[in-house]
């Protein structure tokens, strides 16, 4: 089985197109996607290939990935019969759709313990849920064989990982002229925990194996996700519709550095992050922030609002980390404020959270949406969503 280096990707999206085919097909493997779209499946069938971008800050690299083929999800006995052949695969299916592999996966896995028991699978977790392992092998375990269940606890490797490479927007245009095409920067650094592996790691460009994967969860959600959340909800009060355009704003970037500075100080006290590592990440950050090319908008970073907000979101678990480190989170506050001034027409969940306020006021909402308990930081954030409101704001926190 060795010889033939597959590997399984469920999700043909973005992501599972994107960033895992890419990484992939560049370390020599086939690519064998699975996908509920029918049309993504036949046409990549058809094509037998698919265009990916790579859009830097001042150029852009056209791929052709190579090496393919894709499975309906429908087709469990192929899909099976996939997981069974390979050594490797990978999930970029959404969060919400995770637990729908389980009966696949287990199949594969009775079916791998009775025909090659000395072979392994290693599945890499590419979804933005937190205990995403756990989740997956409960619900693995409910349709395994005894077998089954001692080729899962043995030879069997649940690996979470940080997704952290951006994907462009495409124009309804560019759609129709490239139905397969995928636009997206060049970071290609895939966090992955070291440990879990079984049998080894596979030899994948971009894979970086680490001890433990919290503090590098929380570098992203608090770091990348956070600041990405600051230059949206800042750009669009000040209208501007692409991210770099806010990135290069100077009273967006004084707000967006002191948002990093905090979560930097309280990050490197939690995790005992090298100073050179963190800064190395934050420097990088913010050139991919800026880059032209990306054309990232404040509305796809900005949307769904009430989800940002929530008590261990970006937003209010950025608070909660400096509380708990000794930092005062007084450029994350002005961040919460602007967070509960977005209406973007376009955005259900920020017209939803626009009626709450209007009904119960931001106070119901910090307490009882965010679950902020600490009486000084509502008030904070309560001042600076007045002052926005007021004034066309200068991003002032002073």
């Amino acid at each position: 089985m060795e010889d033939k280096k597959e590997v399984v990707i469920f999700g043909a999206g973005q992501i599972g197109r994107g960033f895992i085919g890419d990484i992939c097909h560049s370390s020599g493997y086939h690519l064998v996607f699975v996908d509920v779209v029918e049309e993504v499946v036949k046409l990549l069938n058809k094509e037998k290939a698919y265009l990916l971008w790579l859009l830097d800050n001042d150029r852009k690299e056209e791929k052709i990935i190579t090496g393919i083929s894709a499975i309906s999800f429908s087709e469990k006995d192929r899909v099976i019969e996939a997981i069974v052949k390979t050594d490797i695969a990978f999930t970029a299916v959404g969060a919400n759709n995770l637990k729908s592999l389980a009966p696949l996966l287990a199949e594969g896995i009775n079916r791998k313990a009775e025909q090659f028991p000395d072979s392994y699978l290693n599945v890499i977790i590419c979804e933005n849920l937190l205990g995403s392992s756990e989740i997956l092998k409960k619900e693995i375990k409910k349709y395994l064989s005894q077998n089954g269940s001692y080729f899962l606890e043995q030879r069997t490797g649940l690996i979470e990982s940080v997704v952290s490479r951006m994907v462009a927007p495409l124009s309804e245009e560019m759609k129709k002229k490239y139905p397969l095409l995928v636009t997206v920067e060049p970071y290609n650094i895939l966090p992955v925990e070291k440990n879990k592996f079984k049998g080894g790691g596979p030899s994948i460009r971009g894979l970086y194996p680490v001890e433990d994967l919290f503090p590098y969860e929380e570098l992203k959600l608090f770091i990348h996700n956070l600041s990405h959340a600051c230059l949206a909800y800042m750009g669009y009060i000040k209208g501007y519709t692409y991210i770099w355009e806010a990135i290069e704003d100077p009273d967006i970037r004084a707000i967006f550095d002191g948002v990093v500075s905090e979560t930097r100080a309280s990050l490197i006290k939690k995790h005992n992050f090298e100073i050179s590592e963190i800064d190395g990440y934050i420097k990088d950050l913010i050139k991919r922030f800026g880059n032209r090319l990306l054309n990232d908008t404040v509305f796809r970073v900005g949307r769904d609002p009430l989800r940002k907000i929530g008590p261990n979101d970006r937003i209010a678990g950025a608070i909660n980390l400096c509380l708990s480190q000794g930092v005062y989170p007084e450029n994350i506050c002005f961040v919460m404020a602007l967070s509960l001034c977005y209406n973007y027409p376009d955005d259900k969940s920020a017209i939803e959270m626009q009626a709450l306020i209007k009904e119960k006021g931001i106070e119901f909402l910090l307490k009882e949406v965010s679950c902020i308990k600490d009486a000084e930081i509502i008030e904070r954030i309560k001042k600076y969503y007045w002052q926005v409101k007021s004034e066309s704001s200068s991003f002032k926190t002073t």
